[in-house]
């Protein structure tokens, strides 16, 4: 399973067409996360000041049609990058990232 971090606004906004991001024009692939703790660590490096809910989509790699690639970061991780744009049908379910009392982001919940 990827986990992959969005604004909940990014996920809806056009839901008759595969899932994209900004990144996949600029650097050619989608980030994601290998597991909720690598999740989690990126929410509070990338999305510190995001407003509205973040969530994170939880990718079914198998059904996934564009290849993924786990590649190492700048940071010594290594990382899923989905190159194309996400089926949505590989999107098997859906967190929602949760603040905690200092205002970090620190658990993930199912989203309903």
């Amino acid at each position: 399973m990827l986990f992959h971090l969005t604004p909940l606004d990014a996920w809806l906004e056009h839901p008759d067409r595969p899932y994209t991001t900004p990144s996949l024009a600029l650097e050619g692939f989608i980030h994601c996360s290998a597991d909720e703790d690598q999740a989690l660590e990126v929410a509070n490096a990338r999305f510190r000041a995001a407003r509205g809910p973040l969530m994170v989509l939880l990718v079914d790699e198998g059904v996934l049609d564009p290849p993924v690639r786990w590649e190492e970061a700048k940071d010594g991780g290594t990382y899923p990058h989905v190159y194309g744009p996400v089926n949505r049908a590989a999107v098997v379910g859906m967190l929602e990232v949760r603040r905690d009392a200092e205002g970090r982001w620190a658990s993930l919940a199912v989203w309903s």
